[in-house]
């Protein structure tokens, strides 16, 4: 049964900083495109990031480029997300997400595997 299970959200106060983590089992990721997702109260949830299987290639929504910086460990199956400058609008619940075909982010593509999300909240 593949799990993944993301950590690291809380309360923060605007400017502060985050590291989410999310940790996958069940099967190796490894070569698996992975990403961040975040659903904000009232909204629909939109993509932040993504990371492929070795890292080398990231992408990023404008609204987090330059703060928000993911990476990946698959010695550890993990994922991360490293948030800085954080904003009250980027409050959300934070999902994690991988990808059971395809190396590297495809923006039409669906994720196959989700986690059950990591609350974020940024006060001003």
């Amino acid at each position: 049964q593949v799990q993944l299970v993301e950590s690291g959200g809380g309360l923060v106060q605007a400017g502060g900083s985050l590291r989410l983590s999310c940790a996958a089992s069940g099967r190796t990721f490894s070569h698996n495109a992975m990403g961040w997702f975040r659903q904000a109260p009232g909204k629909e949830r939109e993509f932040v990031t993504a990371i492929s299987w070795s890292g080398s290639n990231t992408y990023y929504a404008d609204s987090v480029k330059g703060r928000f910086t993911i990476s990946r460990d698959n010695a550890k199956n993990t994922v991360y997300l490293q948030m800085n400058s954080l904003k009250p609008e980027d409050t959300a619940v934070y999902y994690c997400a991988a990808s059971r075909r395809y190396s590297d982010y495809r923006p039409n593509y669906e994720f196959d595997y989700w986690g059950q999300g990591t609350q974020v909240t940024v006060s001003s």
